[in-house]
């Protein structure tokens, strides 16, 4: 049941034809999991200048995958990737590639966001809801747009996320800020909790946390996961921007 909840914990950070060569990453962000005392894996997500059927495009990568004891038991190695509209924020075209032991899925799926549409290689043509991003997209689309210098402590909000092939209205509490203690001494943070299916994995629907840096950079430290097995953690242990390491 333990390595079960694992498995489970390291796709939910996950929260990923031919392309032209990229430039180097603008950003690159590295995390850690643990369970505990222990460590379970390892992510990390780029963000890249680059262009998408001749428009200028943002390419955004994650990679998340176990280590150690948790990768000979199980095996997980997922990519989420977006290519996405640099005034907006917005998807033009995504990917999601999953490798779970024997487990594969892959799939790509196109945005027409001036038509409120999108098609999937899986399962087609559809509507979909006005500004629909990408589970991977959501946090850069509310960073671009500000959108946390604008919430009141306790204030809900909804977002439109295509994932596992389906549309979903997501709705995000807003926390207010807290002071934690980080790789990169303490910061104010901004802290959100998008309510979830619980499930067999949450004790409770909020039972997810995020907290983005209260600074310019807006970075996502640190990532908590109240669940019945125990704490998860999914940690930032290095962060580059242009090339920097991002220091104290």
């Amino acid at each position: 049941m333990i390595i079960y909840m694992r498995k489970k914990f390291l796709l939910l950070i996950l929260v990923c034809f031919n392309f032209p060569a990229m430039s180097q990453p603008s950003e690159k962000l590295s995390y850690v999991l643990h369970y505990g005392l222990m460590k379970g894996g390892e992510a990390y997500l780029t963000v890249s200048d680059t262009t998408f059927q001749n428009k200028n495009a943002l390419h955004f990568y994650m990679r998340g995958y176990t280590t150690g004891i948790t990768n000979s038991l199980f095996g997980v190695d997922d990519i989420y990737e977006s290519f996405s509209d640099p005034q907006t924020i917005l998807p033009y075209m995504t990917i999601r590639n999953i490798r779970e032991q024997k487990h594969r899925y892959y799939n790509e799926t196109f945005f027409f966001n001036d038509k409120d549409s999108l098609f999937s290689k899986r399962s087609g043509g559809s509507k979909a809801p006005h500004n629909t991003v990408d589970i991977l997209t959501a946090f850069f689309y509310l960073r671009h747009n500000n959108l946390l210098d604008k919430l009141d402590h306790g204030e809900l909000f909804t977002l439109s996320v295509f994932h596992a092939d389906k549309c979903l209205l997501m709705s995000v509490k807003y926390l207010g800020t807290e002071k934690i203690k980080t790789k990169f001494g303490k910061k104010e943070c901004y802290v959100l909790s998008p309510y979830v299916d619980k499930g067999k994995l949450f004790k409770r629907s909020d039972g997810l946390k995020f907290y983005i840096t209260k600074d310019k950079n807006r970075i996502p430290v640190l990532l908590e996961f109240d669940m019945f097995i125990g704490s998860l953690k999914a940690e930032l242990v290095s962060y580059e921007k242009n090339g920097e390491k991002h220091k104290r």
